[in-house]
């Protein structure tokens, strides 16, 4: 843990020292100026039509993020879907897949297209890969939260307290699930009960609960920059073909992360303040690049130095997440490695997954 601390002491200012240099402004010439253009030059912007599409787009995206997201909640009490059914694990597989799409196929080649603009100067951005950086420095980071926060989470239930149950002492029967420590405990999600002396399973809710937070914060990163962008934007054209499109990826983004929720067994208040961030940040980030429309300048090299930086850091949060915490937890776990036919629904459902949001980046 002191380790971990002491690394991340050094890591984060190196971090904000990059970030805070990479967006001081850079002079560029009056001829990269004019190849950057502006909307006005377009005949698909027009402010009048896009106000009511902009709204079109809040509603319905907020219905579809909130019905991705609840669905795996809603199901839960659906026998073939319970976690502890293969079914689940086949669906979580898919929504793992959806989340690797997400992270390879939209966010990274966004950071890496938005940081290449020629409104962008020369040096340092198109002498440095700064997109492919930032995303492993993200990862790295993305490392050390998840290793802290199940650290934290395993010393305060060790403690006897689990602190998402107000207090109770872990060893309550009534509890949702304990948190192992030590290597001591197992415990069954079907009676909630503390299974002692098996390794199997160990601080699965701890890694749970750490999984949903991180994972939910990177895809509010990423759903923020979104929604500005689109919110800002006039042109008609770009809005209708991105309504549709960021529908069906915000309902599939909502599945992935609803079934890591589920997992966390969080209490129903937890569970809708989660729901509610995820399915109201795109509609708040283009209600904010409605307020700022007229100052906001895409194109500009602040706005694209910003938004290219926080897409790769999303873009590395959200592919070590798939890898690490949703795919390889259970492809190496003793379930799918009881059984290649699993195995083999798994991986079908994972390239599924990742191919519907390889299909989606042609319109988003």
């Amino acid at each position: 843990m002191a380790t971990t601390t002491s690394l991340s002491k050094v890591l984060l200012p190196i971090f904000l020292i990059i970030l805070v240099s990479a967006l001081i402004p850079q002079a560029h010439s009056e001829s990269e100026s004019e190849e950057c253009g502006s909307e006005t030059a377009n005949v698909c912007v027009n402010k009048t039509k896009a106000l009511p599409l902009k709204i079109i787009a809040i509603a319905s995206i907020l219905v579809t993020s909130m019905i991705g997201v609840s669905l795996p909640l809603l199901t839960r009490s659906v026998p073939a879907l319970h976690p502890d059914g293969n079914i689940f694990v086949v669906v979580k597989c898919f929504a793992g897949g959806i989340i690797l799409g997400t992270g390879f196929m939209h966010v990274l080649p966004d950071s890496f297209e938005t940081l290449s603009s020629i409104c962008l100067p020369d040096k340092p951005w198109h002498k440095f890969p700064f997109s492919g950086f930032f995303a492993m420095l993200s990862a790295i980071v993305t490392m050390m939260v998840d290793s802290m926060g199940t650290s934290i989470y395993s010393r305060r239930s060790k403690a006897g307290v689990n602190p998402d149950t107000d207090g109770v002492t872990a060893t309550d029967g009534d509890q949702e699930l304990a948190v192992a420590a030590g290597g001591h405990g197992h415990f069954h999600s079907q009676n909630h009960q503390v299974v002692k002396g098996s390794g199997e399973g160990e601080s699965q809710l701890t890694r749970f609960r750490v999984v949903a937070m991180v994972l939910e914060l990177g895809i509010i990163v990423h759903s923020v920059v979104i929604g500005l962008s689109l919110g800002a934007t006039n042109n008609t054209c770009t809005i209708k073909g991105l309504v549709a499109a960021l529908c069906f990826h915000q309902m599939f983004e909502g599945m992935g992360l609803g079934g890591c929720i589920l997992q966390a067994r969080y209490k129903f208040m937890k569970n809708a303040v989660m729901v509610f961030f995820f399915s109201a940040t795109t509609p708040f980030g283009i209600l904010l690049g409605m307020a700022i429309s007229n100052t906001y300048k895409e194109n500009s090299p602040k706005a694209l130095a910003t938004v290219g930086l926080l897409d790769a850091c999303s873009a590395g949060l959200l592919i070590y997440m798939a890898l690490v915490d949703l795919l390889s937890v259970d492809f190496m776990g003793p379930k799918l490695q009881r059984s290649i036919k699993l195995q083999i629904k798994s991986y079908m459902a994972t390239i599924l997954g990742a191919g519907c949001m390889s299909l989606l980046a042609k319109w988003a």
